[in-house]
């Protein structure tokens, strides 16, 4: 069975699978997944995706909602130590891979790749993730098209970092309509959207 996107990612601590866990029924009500929970220093940042195949990213209305339920679930079961800022956000058009639900949820992109414990000129590895499992990935580094594509299995315990990479459209054709520039102050796009609330837990 595939693993389910808000999956503890290996590494993660109680203090992060208890958010989690609060996340989780909130996310479904609000028909979104939980892609990711981390805490790094003093922010503890909850990421939220629409559903594999939605049409569209999460809005900034709904991610101000999530971050109300969750502010006010967090103030009544106090999980987090300590002062730390809350950031709920969506993964973006670029979006970081940690877990095997990450890779699996992205395979057909395009993704870049640093690696640890290989050979300097083998550290970075670009291509398009053709496979995922529970302890490695393909990906394929050649053009599909051509004999003998070259297709790399790496196992997550050699993934430093990851990301998926974002590809534009073809470019216009010489004569077509041009593409009208931004208003100053429009709003940015859902995939840019973040809402933050800071937080301080008080002793009893």
């Amino acid at each position: 069975m595939a693993q389910h996107p808000s999956t503890p990612a290996p590494g993660d601590g109680p203090v992060i699978e208890r958010v989690r866990s609060l996340v989780a029924p909130i996310a479904t009500d609000l028909d979104l997944d939980v892609y990711d929970v981390e805490q790094r220093g003093g922010t503890l940042r909850v990421t939220l995706d629409t559903p594999p195949g939605s049409s569209g990213g999460v809005d900034l209305d709904t991610l101000a909602l999530a971050t109300r339920l969750l502010s006010r679930e967090l103030d009544h079961t106090d999980p987090v130590p300590g002062r730390y800022t809350l950031e709920v956000s969506s993964p973006g058009l670029e979006r970081s891979m940690r877990t095997p639900a990450h890779f699996r949820r992205e395979v057909g992109k395009r993704v870049t790749l640093r690696l640890t414990g290989v050979a300097s000129d083998r550290r970075r590895l670009d291509g398009v993730l053709v496979a995922a499992d529970d302890t490695t990935i393909t990906v394929r580094t050649g053009d599909a098209e051509v004999p003998g594509s070259d297709e790399r299995v790496v196992s997550y315990d050699q993934i430093d970092r990851a990301r998926t990479v974002f590809e534009w459209g073809p470019a216009p054709k010489p004569g077509g309509p041009k593409k009208q520039k931004p208003k100053s102050g429009s709003k940015r796009t859902p995939q840019e959207r973040s809402a933050t609330k800071h937080k301080e837990n008080h002793a009893s």
